[in-house]
Order: structure tokens, then sequence, then C-alpha cells
């Protein structure tokens, strides 16, 4: 099934204590369309400056990812520099100049428009909205925010959960958005104004996935070594959403499965600076990290009498 995705696409500069990366492929739907596409063929919509090295986004090309929404426009492309410290968890911003990016609207190719599962990441929730109203009957759709949007756009965002499926956003953002302390609280505050999902990303904490039936929780993987976590929230969505797209099934239990398949493309970004670690990742080594989760969380429930 097509799987649609509009979102920033960027060019990062990232600082952490292993390293340094200048001007590599970043944004929110890049790192999403680089991780789903190992499950499903995927149509990107965003916008580039004319400064953007677009000859390097072949390599997207040829993962199955259609560009014929990437919109590329005279100015300055999205830039972000940021740096970590030992707590991968939280980014220290440096500098963000959104260039062509503060005057995007989303305009889809006739062609996108019938797509059956549709991920609108972090942007505003206004354009998010006006994505909606240009595809036609989208099976599933699925959401991303943040807290500057949950702040300055609260009415547009209350207005988009009662339009969509499911949205993803971390612990933080679902406490600032509901002011509930207790996570399960939140989610299921945010249950009762639409999505029938709510998940709850935890960084190297693993992720919670609440429905109005049940509770569902993915553990990190537990890597020796993690590279740099840029785009792990994004790789993770794309895992996600690309294998409910390439299954077709909104089954509990494929749900369950897909969360594990998103927590392990997740696992794989960390591994690298930009989209390296997405691009060089196999089908059989997915398959083992998927594995791995399942012993990982694997048990006898039978108790001794």
């Amino acid at each position: 099934m097509s799987l649609l995705v509009v979102g920033s696409v960027a060019l990062d500069s990232v600082e952490t204590p292993f390293g340094k990366a200048d001007e590599v492929l970043g944004g929110s739907a890049t790192y999403f369309s680089a991780s789903a596409s190992h499950q499903s063929p995927v149509q990107l919509v965003g916008v580039v400056g004319d400064d953007y090295p677009v000859d390097r986004l072949e390599t997207l090309r040829e993962r199955r990812i259609d560009l014929a929404g990437l919109e590329k426009t005279e100015g300055e492309s999205f830039r972000w520099r940021g740096r970590y410290r030992h707590d991968l968890n939280s980014a220290e911003t440096l500098e963000t100049r959104l260039g062509v990016f503060s005057h995007f609207r989303p305009k889809l190719p006739d062609q996108f428009k019938s797509a059956s599962y549709v991920f609108l990441a972090n942007i505003d929730p206004r354009l998010q909205l006006q994505v909606l109203e240009q595809v036609e009957k989208p099976k599933f759709v699925a959401c991303d925010t943040m807290n500057f949007w949950i702040e300055s756009r609260r009415g547009d965002l209350l207005d988009l959960l009662a339009k969509v499926d499911l949205i993803t956003l971390n612990d933080g953002e679902a406490r600032q958005l509901t002011e509930k302390a207790n996570l399960v609280q939140a989610a299921r505050w945010i249950l009762a104004r639409g999505p029938k999902t709510v998940l709850i990303k935890k960084g190297e904490h693993g992720a919670f996935m609440f429905t109005n039936e049940s509770i569902f929780y993915a553990p990190a993987y537990p890597l020796e070594a993690v590279f740099d976590t840029t785009g792990a929230g994004d790789s993770f969505a794309g895992g996600f959403m690309g294998y409910l797209a390439r299954t077709n099934d909104l089954s509990e239990a494929n749900m369950r499965r897909a969360v594990v398949i998103g927590s392990a493309m997740g696992s794989f970004v960390v591994e690298a600076f930009s989209i390296t670690r997405l691009l060089s990742v196999t089908r059989d080594d997915i398959d083992r990290r998927v594995a791995d989760f399942h012993r990982l969380v694997a048990f006898d429930q039978d108790m001794p009498s």
C-alpha cells in the first residue's frame, strides 16, 4: 500500500562526544523515508532551497522513495546545527536556519493524493491539516508534533487530533500537551480527543503504545555504542508506518509487531551520523534485531506450584 510522508528535508551539522559531521542529510522526512523504505515504497513531500545538494538524494530515489513531491525553490535550505554531550537523549540546538522551509506550503502531486497510509511529520499543525484536505481516502493517518507547536499552536493541534488515527510524541511532550504527570493518564486524555492509538517515546527507555483497550511496551535495544541520536524518533516512525503499509494490517497484534520494527530501525540509525546506517542495513540485519527483541522480552509464564 502507498505510504506518504510530509515533513522537512534539511542539512544537519552535528557534534557528539564521538565525532562530528557537517552538512549531512537530515530532516524528519529524510529519516522517516530512509527507514520506511526497508518495508514499503515511500512518497515524500518537502521543500529544499536552490543550494541543496539534490544529487545526494539519489540514494533515496534508488530505495523506492518517490521524490516527485520534493519542491525546489529559490533560497537557502533548512539547516540545523546541534551538539550532544554525554546525555545523548538531549540535543543542544546551536543554530536553526529555516530558510525556504519557513514558507513551506505542502502541495501533493496528483499521484500522491490517493495514499493509503499517511505520516504527518513534525511541522506546523496548520500545514498538517492542509495536507489532510488534499488526501482523498487514507486508511490510516499518523502525526508527530513537538513542544513548540504544543505551546504556540495548541488549538490547531487539538483540531488535528480529531482527524488522525495515531499520534507519536515523547514523554515530555505528552505531559506538556495534557498537563498530566502520569503517562497513562496523559495517553487516556489524548485518546479521548480522537486518536485510536498513542505512541509515547521514551528514548533509551523504549516506547509505549496505548489504545482504549490495551497498553504495549517495547524496550529500547541495548546497544554498546550510541553514536548520534538525531532522527531516532523519525526512524522509529518510519519503521512503524512502513511495516503497517507493507502488511496492510491494523490488528492489535500487527500494530505491536510494527512497534518492534520501529524500535529496531531507531536502534540502527543511532549507530552512525545522518542516515548512513539506514542506507547500509539489510533485511537480514533487521530480522536478526527483531529476533533479538523477542528474546529480550520473552519469558516463561508458568509459575512453580
